[in-house]
């Protein structure tokens, strides 16, 4: 079965090359790609079940930290994939996916902890993190680091920023996602080797009750952010997210 996520991972990119385990076989890169996607979308579940303290215009100081944020993205996490992001040195995930999940967790907690001035203004009910806010933001961030592409899409008819714009891969696997099987088991990934050089992966992103407000019914009816809903239901495909992890950007030595 595939798993669709897209992740381009140039590396590790600190001052000086970092050198990659020869356990990278392809195997390891699509794990590394399928845990880098529920990392993401475990962060944007965070925001979108606590959307409500969010938006709390009643104080000027928010209860919403990044502390919070990093305890509630974990908990999904672990709960998805039985992986302790607490305790990654000794988890069992590939080598270069320890070094990629920890900046992403410390990337994702920058993107809250950018927001912290608006969120700690009162009287104001809309505060502009949402999980599309933060995924967008985040995957940016953590792209510039690492060179690892890192993207949310959505079917076109679903498309609300037009930098989402599945490109021909994803487009082409799109409708696979909301088959059955992919709905039985969320985190099905399928692995696709580029020529044997790089591995894609697309995340299907299912709606959740927390997401109805802004893409629920009635149809065509403004949500809180200003765009029109699109009248889906629990349990439908609100799209994915994109990995891929190309073999010739990783700087081995």
């Amino acid at each position: 079965m595939r798993v669709f996520l897209w992740c381009f991972v140039a590396l590790w990119c600190l001052p000086q090359s970092v050198s990659v385990a020869a356990d990278n076989t392809d195997s390891e890169l699509s794990e590394t790609a399928r845990l880098l996607a529920i990392l993401l979308d475990s962060g944007r579940v965070a925001i979108g079940r606590n959307q409500a303290l969010i938006n709390d215009p009643s104080s000027a100081q928010t209860a919403f930290t990044q502390e919070l944020f990093a305890t509630h993205t974990t908990t999904i996490f672990k709960e998805r994939t039985g992986h302790n992001l607490d305790d990654l040195p000794n988890a069992s995930v590939p080598t270069l996916a320890k070094r990629l999940l920890e900046r992403l967790l410390m990337e994702s907690k920058k993107t809250v902890e950018s927001y912290q001035p608006v969120l700690n203004m009162k009287g104001l009910k809309y505060k502009g993190l949402i999980p599309a806010t933060f995924g967008t933001e985040t995957a940016t961030r953590f792209q510039k680091w690492s060179g690892v592409y890192l993207k949310q899409t959505a079917p076109e008819h679903l498309l609300r920023n037009a930098n989402n714009k599945p490109d021909s891969f994803e487009a082409e696997h799109m409708n696979e996602l909301s088959e059955a099987s992919f709905q039985k088991n969320k985190e099905t990934v399928v692995s696709k080797l580029d020529g044997g050089n790089s591995v894609r992966v697309l995340l299907p992103l299912f709606y959740e009750k927390t997401c109805l407000s802004c893409h629920g019914e009635p149809k065509g009816e403004r949500d809180i952010s200003g765009y029109s809903k699109e009248g889906g239901k629990e349990g439908q495909l609100g799209g994915a997210i994109s990995v891929k992890i190309d073999m010739n950007q990783l700087a081995v030595r």
